[in-house]
């Protein structure tokens, strides 16, 4: 299990500095005109990303919490790290299949996507670490720097999903401006 979240963070690593080039890069870099199956496709990929950020959001919070209860023990602590790699890692498999078609969907999707893999692996990096500490200090839980560890876990856990749901809010009021202005007939100028 370990050296899937390793990998998972190598890869969200690697697909965010693959990423950063495209986000840097003049617009005509990125495909004009998007298929309507990637654009599809993407969509499933960013709603099963936005389902398993909603549970890992409540993963993290739980876990945020033992941060400020001495009766946790350090096992309810992994316990709760191992859920949250878990989602994270199916987060990466999913992350890993819009990289591959990116260029290929809508200018919001491109951006969501750019935005939900800076996130993921930063929430990926932070897991590790905690898991990491947790390892070698089963006994000083309360410290500073495991606690930002799961501030910063939930922190980037719970913007994968508030990015995601204005996402989809923007594509649904775009699709009934489309729909209401097709209905009226009004032409844009």
């Amino acid at each position: 299990m370990q050296t899937l979240l390793k990998r998972t963070v190598l890869g969200l690593v690697v697909f965010m500095l693959l990423g950063a080039g495209q986000a840097f890069a003049s617009p005509a870099t990125r495909s004009t005109d998007p298929s309507p199956y990637f654009s599809e496709r993407a969509s499933t990929l960013l709603t099963e990303i936005q389902s398993e950020a909603a549970a890992m959001k409540l993963h993290t919070e739980t876990l945020e919490t033992f941060a400020w209860k001495p009766q946790m023990s350090w096992q309810s602590h992994a316990s709760y790290l191992d859920r949250v790699k878990g989602h994270i890692n199916n987060v990466g498999e999913r992350i890993a299949e819009l990289q591959g078609i990116s260029d290929l969907v809508e200018p919001w999707q491109q951006k969501a996507i750019d935005q939900v893999t800076s996130h993921a692996a930063q929430v990926a990096s932070r897991t590790q670490a905690a898991i990491v500490y947790l390892r070698g200090n089963q006994d000083r839980l309360f410290v500073p720097e495991y606690r930002d560890h799961l501030k910063a876990v939930a922190a980037r856990s719970n913007d994968i999903k508030e990015t995601l749901d204005k996402y989809f809010d923007y594509d649904t009021a775009h699709d009934e401006f489309q729909r209401l202005q097709s209905e009226l007939e009004l032409e844009r100028d």
